[in-house]
C-alpha cells in the first residue's frame, strides 16, 4: 500500500472508532473519566509491547525525542477535548469541525516552512471555516436554529492541537520509525489519561456498571481499532507530505457520517442522532464543504 491508500484506510478506521467512542460515552459509560481508565490501560499495554519490539534507533538525539513527546501531549489534549464533546453532542457535529485541522496545517506552514498559499487555497480556507460554522448549528426546542459558540471554539481548539501534533510528528518521523512514534504517543497518552481519570469514585462507577460484558467487548474492539488507525496515520505521515496526509485523514467526517446514517437505519438507538431532514441536509452540505475546501488547497 502507498501512503495515499494508507491515509484513506486510517480515516475509515478512525471513523468507526469515533462512532464507537460516541456510543460508549453517550450510552454506556458513567462518565468521561470512567471511559478514560480502560482506554489508558489498553494504550499502556500496546505502548509497552511496541516499545519492547521497536526500541529507538541509536544516536537519535534529544531534540527529536522531545518533539515527539510534545507532539504526543498535544494530540492527547486534542483527543480529550474531542471525547468530552462526544459525551455531550452528536458525533456527526463534532468530528467534521475537529477534522478541519489541515487548514491550520496550511496556515502554520506559511511562516514556519516558507510555503505560500494562492487565492484558491485561501478561498478554500474560507469555505472550510464556513462549513465548520454550519456544522455548529442545531435546532432549539422551539424549532429555531441556534449556534453553540462555546462548543465551536472548543472544537476549533482541538483542531489546532491536532494540526500542531501532525507538524511535530512529521519532523520527528525523519529521525525515527512510525513504530517509535506510535509507542511514544501511546505511553504519553496512557500516562495522562490515567493520571487525570483514576479516582476511587471512578473505580466504584466502573464496578457498578450494568452490562459489563457487552461494554467490555465494545471497548476491546474500539481500542484495537484505535491503535491500528493511529499506526496507519503515522505510517502515512512518515512517507508522504504532512499537508497531503493530513488532508486525506481529514476525510474522516465522511466515514463518520456514512457509518452514522447506516446505524441510524439498522440500530436507531446505537447513537445519539437527530433525524431532522433539514439538519441532515445541512450536515451533508457542510461536510462536503469542509472536505471539498481542504481538497482545493492541494489540488489547486
Amino acid at each position: 500500500m502507498n501512503w495515499i491508500n494508507t491515509a484513506i484506510l486510517s480515516a475509515a478506521v478512525m471513523g468507526m472508532v469515533n462512532i464507537l467512542d460516541s456510543h460508549l460515552l453517550s450510552k454506556r459509560m458513567p462518565g468521561l473519566r470512567a471511559f478514560l481508565v480502560p482506554v489508558g490501560i489498553i494504550h499502556l499495554f500496546y505502548g509497552l509491547l511496541v516499545f519492547i519490539l521497536f526500541p529507538l534507533p541509536d544516536g537519535i538525539g534529544i531534540l527529536p525525542l522531545l518533539v515527539a513527546i510534545v507532539s504526543s501531549l498535544l494530540r492527547t489534549a486534542a483527543v480529550i477535548i474531542m471525547l468530552n464533546s462526544l459525551k455531550k453532542e452528536e458525533v456527526s457535529r463534532v468530528i467534521p469541525i475537529v477534522y478541519a485541522y489541515p487548514i491550520f496545517v496550511a496556515i502554520i506552514a506559511v511562516p514556519l516552512l516558507g510555503e505560500s498559499l494562492n487565492y484558491l487555497e485561501w478561498l478554500a480556507i474560507i469555505i472550510v471555516v464556513a462549513g465548520a460554522i454550519m456544522l455548529s448549528l442545531r435546532q432549539s426546542p422551539s424549532g429555531s436554529t441556534i449556534w453553540q459558540g462555546k462548543l465551536f471554539l472548543l472544537l476549533l481548539g482541538s483542531s489546532l492541537l491536532f494540526a500542531l501534533a501532525d507538524i511535530a510528528s512529521k519532523y520527528t518521523l525523519a529521525y525515527m520509525s512510525f513504530w517509535n512514534m506510535f509507542w511514544i504517543s501511546a505511553l504519553c497518552m496512557s500516562g495522562i489519561l490515567l493520571v487525570i481519570s483514576i479516582r476511587p469514585a471512578v473505580i466504584n462507577q466502573l464496578a457498578g456498571m450494568e452490562q459489563k460484558g457487552i461494554t467490555a467487548g465494545l471497548l476491546a474492539v474500539n481500542e484495537t481499532l484505535a491503535p491500528l488507525g493511529i499506526m496507519l496515520s503515522f505510517w502515512a505521515l512518515e512517507r508522504g507530505p504532512v499537508s497531503l496526509v493530513s488532508t486525506i485523514i481529514s476525510s474522516r467526517p465522511m466515514f463518520v457520517l456514512i457509518f452514522a446514517i447506516i446505524l441510524s437505519r439498522l440500530a436507531p438507538m446505537f447513537l445519539k442522532w437527530d433525524s431532522n431532514k433539514i439538519l441532515l441536509a445541512l450536515r451533508l452540505s457542510a461536510t462536503a464543504m469542509i472536505v471539498g475546501g481542504i481538497t482545493i488547497i492541494h489540488v489547486a
